[in-house]
């Protein structure tokens, strides 16, 4: 809707909300952490390595999920629109997760108490950054012709992700906004209550590849759904992520009502 602030070319407002998303992210992590009883410092850093991890880890779904396009068009590896596109969550996600599983081993930090502590922070930095998606036209949904449908005019929007002008699209930016805001706001309140090591973080995987899953349906996929099946590339990581959270939350369960009172 707004791609730029002010109309300042090379501000853009997508680059300032996901800059507002990891900032707020990091300090509710921070902020977790210490009420956990963890070294701040430790999680601080984590947070910062998580984040460069993330920029690569898109960037390189991005490749991945267009390899035949890249392939016909070698010199998009390097392009300026390459460089600017935010990049696949998905891709983000697993390599943040690799890197996290690698500092805290170093730093001696407790896998799952740590990463329940950053799950409410991942919720709401990415919430912030789809409505940085909004303001920027990308990842926009199908057509739409409910009460509710958004229509993008601003050129700038079209030349910077290609999003469809003057049509009436599903604004699927602000269907996962909405449900990213409304998994912060469960996991905070049950960070605050008393739960197995992991239940956080798993009750994220959940939540968050459920909501995922569904939204898929009503974004533009311009390179279709994976081998031409009824899915996507991010719905089968949908169903992979929602399956380790679930595997892990039962077992969790089940390990707490086993144990006598």
């Amino acid at each position: 809707m707004y791609p730029e602030i002010f109309h300042i070319s090379f501000l853009h407002t997508y680059g300032v909300l996901v800059a507002l998303a990891f900032l707020t992210a990091l300090w509710m992590a921070s902020r977790l952490g210490k009420e956990a009883g963890l070294n701040v410092e430790a999680v601080t850093n984590l947070g910062v390595y998580c984040a460069l991890a993330a920029i690569a880890g898109a960037k390189v779904m991005i490749f991945l999920v267009d390899m035949p396009y890249y392939l016909e068009h070698p010199r998009e590896f390097f392009s300026f629109a390459t460089l600017q596109a935010g990049g696949v969550f998905y891709g983000g996600l697993i390599a943040a997760l690799v890197i996290a599983w690698w500092y805290m081993r170093r730093m001696r930090l407790p896998l799952l108490k740590t990463a329940d502590v950053f799950a409410p922070g991942i919720a709401l930095g990415h919430g912030i950054g789809r409505l940085g998606c909004f303001s920027a036209g990308c990842c926009w949904g199908l057509e739409c012709h409910r009460p509710w449908a958004v229509t993008f005019r601003n050129p700038v929007a079209n030349e910077l992700v290609g999003v469809p002008l003057d049509r009436p699209l599903h604004p699927t930016q602000l269907y996962e906004a909405a449900a990213e805001f409304a998994i912060f706001g469960l996991l905070y309140w049950q960070f605050h209550k008393p739960h197995a090591k992991g239940a956080i973080i798993s009750l994220y995987l959940m939540m968050y590849s459920a909501a995922r899953f569904v939204v898929e349906f009503f974004r533009y996929h311009e390179q279709g759904n994976l081998f031409g099946g009824p899915l996507d590339t991010s719905q089968w990581i949908s169903l992979g992520l929602f399956a380790l959270g679930a595997s892990y939350f039962v077992a969790s369960r089940r390990r707490a009502s086993a144990q006598p009172a």
